[in-house]
């Protein structure tokens, strides 16, 4: 243990010097830890939170599951049943395309992410290692033979699109190639607390299930649309609205199960392991509970914006590693990136832990999971790891192989529909394998949450991986704190040279 005091007190000392605490953050964590445990103990009773989210919805999922039986339905087995191309006369193109023509594409779509996902849960312990690691090599070349196929096919709009995301991606990687090894070590570890929990993987093969429900339902209507008459402008913006909503509805159920994973490992860590005497009672049962009632307007309203705002903050944030010395970029560059962080604040996928914990709001649990990081210093290490990015390459190429099957069959079949049923496919494929992705990721925020919170929990859990966390703390208060000293002497000398030019 004085090792472990020591690592953080050294850690504690460097972000003293930088004027982030002021406090003992042992005190003040071990205070929280003991708070924490108190609140869980007791169970007290929870508010219902964000409820006007929750009202948002429900009512979008009700009026877009009409919408989806109508347009469905309008063209199966029959062309035009319920009469509605009379309203769409001007975009008229007089084809006569059938819902059951193009839904079994979309079924296969429905069946290669859920094989893809299923893998990648039953693998979690023995591979998940292995599949990360291609997942963030071979994404940039199978977004540019995507690209090239897209090309060959005439689909130039598309196949500029996939080059510059496989530029993009490429650039990314090569920002953050030193992060990569420190990253890993985070995710086998969430990766062994997970395998730990088998409860937990049964919770998210359920929720798979549930979402391949809702995508029978979705598909169904996606698939009318595809076949309807109507222009290809009219289809792609139906399309585009179904993507959206198909989008928010995986969102809020991969952050149920979120929240569902992070009240389980936060409890672990706080008792001391599973089979701790002082471990609540049917505390997977209660978690559930509390997720999908007074917590679950929390997580429709999170669900919106946190997915769009990580993404950008990772983009910005391997840019601005690399520019070097060009002022006017860099200039530009900083004001997107205190813009993107100021939005952090309120919208994190840390607030997740902090909703299955207390049920706060979203917006005070995320303003609170980020007060945590900064007042301790591990916010240096949040934002030295990729966990989140890589899990999104493994997303990401999930969706890729499952828009792939699903378009070569259309490409077999209706060739001037490959764009369309192959992009819808690739998205649904995205939700389904993120479910499992999920998982591991609600590990990796928890174990975050705990080490920020009180360190020596960590090393009560795994005392190897707690000193290579507070190694790495320690380097990077010290890299914040030489560059803070960097840019202070910097503006120091440009201050001096001004004074002295007139002279």
């Amino acid at each position: 243990m004085n090792i472990s005091q020591s690592s953080y007190s050294s850690s504690s000392s460097s972000v003293n010097s930088a004027s982030v605490a002021t406090a003992d953050p042992n005190v003040i964590s071990s205070r929280r830890s003991a708070d924490s445990s108190q609140t869980l103990a007791s169970e007290p009773s929870r508010r219902w939170r964000d409820i006007f989210w929750l009202g948002v919805f429900l009512i979008q999922l009700v009026l877009m599951g009409c919408a989806l039986t109508v347009l469905g339905l309008n063209r199966f087995k029959k062309t035009d049943r319920l009469n509605i191309d009379r309203y769409t006369q001007r975009f008229l193109e007089n084809q006569r395309g059938l819902t059951e023509n193009y839904w079994p594409l979309y079924a296969l779509a429905g069946g290669v992410g859920t094989v893809l996902g299923w893998t990648w849960l039953l693998f979690l312990s023995s591979q998940a290692n292995h599949m990360m690691k291609v997942a963030v090599h071979i994404l940039t070349t199978y977004l540019a033979v995507i690209s090239v196929l897209l090309f060959w096919m005439e689909q130039f709009f598309w196949g500029v699109a996939f080059a510059i995301g496989a530029v993009l991606q490429f650039l990314y990687v090569i920002s953050v190639i030193d992060r990569l090894p420190f990253t890993m070590l985070v995710l086998q570890a969430a990766v062994k607390m997970v395998w730990s929990l088998r409860e937990v993987m049964r919770v998210a093969y359920a929720f798979m299930l549930i979402m391949l429900l809702w995508m029978g339902i979705w598909s169904f209507g996606a698939a009318g649309v595809v076949a309807s008459s109507i222009g290809d402008g009219g289809r792609w913006w139906l399309l585009v609205v179904l993507s959206i909503s198909l989008f928010w509805t995986g969102a809020v159920l991969c952050n149920t199960v979120h929240v569902i994973v992070s009240g389980m490992v936060f409890l672990v860590l706080i008792h001391g392991g599973r089979e701790a005497s002082s471990m609540p009672p049917n505390s997977l049962m209660k978690s559930l509970r509390y997720a999908v009632t007074t917590s679950f307007g929390s997580i429709c309203y999170g669900s919106l914006f946190t997915a769009a705002i990580r993404t950008l903050r990772w983009k910005i944030r391997g840019l601005r590693s690399k520019i070097g010395n060009n002022e006017c970029l860099l200039c530009c560059v900083d004001f997107l990136f205190h813009l993107v962080e100021t939005l952090v604040r309120f919208f994190n996928k840390y607030a997740y832990v902090q909703i299955a914990v207390s049920g706060k709001s979203f917006n005070h649990s995320a303003r609170d999971a980020w007060e945590l990081f900064q007042s301790t210093g591990v916010e240096a290490l949040v934002a030295y790891d990729c966990s989140g990015a890589v899990l999104l390459m493994g997303t990401l190429l999930g969706g890729l192989i499952t828009g792939t099957c699903s378009g070569i069959w259309t490409w077999i079949k209706y060739r001037d529909r490959v764009v369309m049923v192959g992009s819808t496919a690739m998205l649904m494929g995205m939700v389904l394998v993120g479910l499992a992705m999920v998982v591991v990721e609600s590990a990796v925020t928890s174990i975050y949450i705990c080490y920020a919170e009180d360190p020596l929990l960590i090393h009560r859990w795994d005392a190897e991986f707690f000193h290579q966390m507070s190694e790495m703390l320690h380097q990077r208060l010290q890299h914040r704190s030489s560059r803070a000293r960097e840019v202070l002497t910097h503006h120091r000398f440009d201050n001096h040279t001004q004074e002295t030019l007139p002279a």
